[in-house]
């Protein structure tokens, strides 16, 4: 078998970046070059300050760049030197998630790799698990046809986000009965058939993969007329969009039903603690379903660059535009949160960063506007709701009645007050 000296990894991303600096740590002597079209991520990528950020990465690269680890734009100089080609790990699936990749990387589950049942499929295999046999055992490294490596991709996403949508629909269930889900999560969680991951009730999954793969098993799905099977997993991917606007209703219905003109301070813009990646963040959808009702968005995300959250904000998707002035008179970006909660109608945390458990409630109390809301999506704050009801705070969160609340209504008549209200589709 070929001994392999160079690796060229095809795409310097959330994925080819780290995947590759790991490699080139745990094997010194590979040469490993990650290349990509996009001149400024690859001078990001060489410099104190990476285009991504994730635990214990930085350290990985300043280990090996330079001595064993390059980044270059040129592809086709990399290509032509090199004995293995990731494109973008296709051939090699992989099962990282942000916020813990690099330890994902070092001591992986499992490693998957897929390749066609010919003589030279067989050769590209082991060639590739040569590599991975420096740090992971052998048990661990799984060979398989690419059919059914890349199919193992998409199912295991898709059980994970179908996991997300279940407890995210009981959480509904939970707020009209008086359960609290994070009770229901753990009652459940115990059963050993069920366990207790990916059982955290929340504003909804987000990432790079979890729709992205749901979506492609839904698309092979209906291209080979199994439009049943689409079906079940197109629900997976509702139930996620009905969480965030069933969040979103609710911050309006509590605000007396209009947040037109009313600041809300909001927590947190990555998908996730941990990491700076913004792509299907729940905290994009919430704040667009706000602008759309007129809200003033003061967004603080302490990883989230300002322009990134503006170029989300802004982005078109297939059904609208969204109006560059108007975000851009609506949103303000800022780099403290206690300055975002100043003068707010309400804070609403879409990221469980720790730091958000540590902030000084009662200087933020004191700042707001009165009546004054927390609305915790991602029961980050379960622990101080004691704390903050004392304080002042209108509680609302996740699959939970906190509040009692006493809506702004002369009529007396509460019953539709408790229900979320239809959000607007006015255009920005």
């Amino acid at each position: 078998m070929m001994e392999v000296r160079r690796i060229c990894c095809i795409g310097a991303g959330y994925v080819g970046g780290p995947t590759c600096s790991v490699i080139a740590q745990m094997c010194p002597e590979v040469t490993v070059t990650v290349v990509d079209v996009n001149e400024d991520r690859i001078r990001a990528w060489n410099s104190d300050s990476l285009p991504i950020f994730e635990l214990g990465l930085q350290e990985v690269v300043d280990s090996c760049r330079g001595v064993n680890l390059f980044f270059s734009t040129d592809i086709d100089e990399a290509i032509k030197n090199a004995d293995l080609v990731f494109i973008s790990v296709l051939s090699n699936p992989e099962f990282l998630a942000e916020g813990t990749a690099i330890t994902d990387l070092k001591n992986p589950d499992r490693v998957l790799i897929g390749g066609d049942e010919t003589p030279e499929g067989q050769h590209a295999i082991q060639a590739l698990r040569s590599i991975y046999e420096h740090w992971v055992p052998k048990n661990k490294i799984i060979t398989t046809n690419t059919w059914s490596s890349e199919l193992s991709k998409l199912a295991a996403n898709a059980f994970l986000a179908q996991r997300i949508s279940s407890i995210n629909s009981i959480s509904a269930l939970c707020e009209v009965t008086g359960a609290d889900v994070e009770e229901v999560a753990h009652a459940i969680g115990t059963d050993q058939r069920i366990g207790s991951r990916f059982l955290k009730a929340s504003v909804g999954f987000g990432g790079s993969c979890f729709q992205k793969d749901v979506l492609n098993l839904v698309y092979l799905c209906e291209a080979l007329n199994l439009p049943e099977v689409a079906r079940y997993w197109q629900q997976v991917i509702e139930i996620n969009d009905y969480q965030r606007k069933r969040f979103s209703s609710r911050i309006i219905n509590c605000l007396f039903n209009t947040v037109t003109d009313k600041k809300i301070a909001l927590l947190g813009f990555a998908f996730k603690k941990n990491t700076g990646d913004t792509r299907e963040s729940s905290s994009i959808y919430i704040s667009r379903y706000l602008l759309e009702e007129g809200a003033c968005l003061h967004i603080y995300d302490p990883k989230v660059k300002a322009e990134q959250i503006m170029q989300d904000l802004t982005k078109p998707t297939p059904s609208e535009r969204h109006d560059t002035a108007t975000v851009s008179r609506l949103v303000t970006i800022v780099t403290d949160p206690y300055k975002a909660c100043e003068n707010a109608h309400a804070i609403v945390i879409c990221t469980e960063w720790d730091m958000f458990t540590e902030l000084d409630y009662e200087r933020i109390h004191k700042a707001m506007l009165k009546p004054a809301f927390i609305f915790d999506g991602r029961r980050i704050l379960d622990s101080l709701h004691d704390q903050l009801q004392h304080i002042g705070f209108q509680v609302e969160t996740i699959g939970k009645r906190v509040n009692q609340r006493t809506p702004f209504t002369t009529s007396g008549d509460r019953s539709e007050m408790d229900q979320p209200q239809p959000l607007k589709k006015n255009k920005l």
